[in-house]
């Protein structure tokens, strides 16, 4: 039983006891956990989408829980319940993109879902990757710059793919080799290719399959 359901309970054994008082203090009772619960959602929603907007907008670096809370308009205690740190506002908006494309991999048609050589997933997953950096950036930067990139849950299922793929085209030692075969997915490298050299993510693709089915070309991945 929830906190909230155990304060319910209390409050049936304390106030109904018949009459108009009772029963109107009964029937207060029963909405309140509803009209909570779509509040926070409400909140939610509106917060999400006005930190969409400003990251879109402005350096991500620059973005503040008060300048969320002020575009949600939203208090900063409602904020905070939900949220710890513009960062984490980052991470809620990034997921759900992410997330279609986990599902891809797991589920999906080959090359990009299973029934591929290793080599060629690993190309497609890539293209899929700079996709999602191509259109996301500005949340990608917000919410996976620096050494918390590497903490989220998200890098932690590119992992585990990355490291399937080495391991089924026969890598003896694939640990070491994951996160140099990432790398070249940083959301701050990216935006340095595409922004100050001004590369093309056509490019920036060609490149990175190329690279992909060089990594995985031998049969044992040496």
């Amino acid at each position: 039983m929830s906190e909230d359901e155990q304060r319910g309970r209390g409050a049936s054994s304390v106030h109904r006891v018949g009459g108009l008082l009772g029963d109107l203090q009964a029937a207060d009772e029963q909405p309140v956990a509803p009209r909570r619960r779509a509040d926070a959602e409400r909140n939610r929603a509106q917060i999400l989408a006005a930190a969409e907007q400003l990251f879109a907008e402005q350096d991500p670096r620059t973005i503040t829980m008060d300048r969320i809370a002020k575009a949600a308009g939203v208090g900063r205690a409602t904020l905070y319940r939900s949220f710890p740190d513009p960062s984490s506002v980052a991470v809620a908006l990034l997921d759900e993109h992410e997330r279609r494309l986990q599902g891809q991999l797991i589920y999906g048609p080959p090359p990009l879902g299973p029934g591929a050589p290793a080599g060629e997933r690993l190309a497609a997953f890539y293209l899929a990757m700079l996709d999602l950096l191509e259109r996301h950036l500005p949340l990608a930067l917000g919410a996976e710059t620096g050494p918390a990139r590497f903490r989220t849950g998200a890098y932690g299922f590119w992992r585990v793919h990355v490291r399937t793929l080495l391991v089924d085209h026969g890598v003896e030692d694939p640990d070491p080799l994951i996160d140099i075969a990432l790398g070249p997915l940083s959301p701050e490298l990216y935006q340095f290719q595409r922004h100050e050299l001004g590369l093309s993510t056509e490019r920036i693709g060609r490149s990175l399959a190329t690279f992909a089915r060089r990594l995985l070309y031998s049969g044992r991945g040496d």
